[in-house]
């Protein structure tokens, strides 16, 4: 899509194909070998603790001796597209006696 070595401006080409220019010059960080590690790890234990949510995620890393805060914890999940399974408050149901407007 991108041309580095075409005439026409970097600039210019980003505005022809309607991205932004920051995503022209932007490179992506490769993710660390450790982080790689923990979240293989959080993904056993996600399968084995589906409602396991950030923190008991990080509680379990840490029992296993991996220093770890929940947030990093959640930022990975977050990465890997996992979500603790838990249900959820149905508030589509209305209370019984409660008055229906119109």
């Amino acid at each position: 899509m991108i041309d580095r070595s075409h005439a026409l401006p970097l600039t210019r080409q980003a505005q022809e194909l309607g991205i932004s220019r920051g995503s022209v010059y932007y490179l992506p960080k490769p993710v660390s070998a450790a982080d790689l590690a923990i979240m293989r790890r959080i993904d056993e234990l996600h399968l084995e603790f589906p409602f396991a949510g950030s923190r008991m995620l990080r509680d379990l890393l840490r029992q296993e001796g991996i220093r770890i805060g929940r947030r990093h914890v959640a930022t990975l999940m977050k990465k890997m597209a996992i979500e603790a399974i838990y249900r959820r408050p149905n508030t589509s149901k209305p209370a019984p006696g409660h008055k229906i407007y119109p």
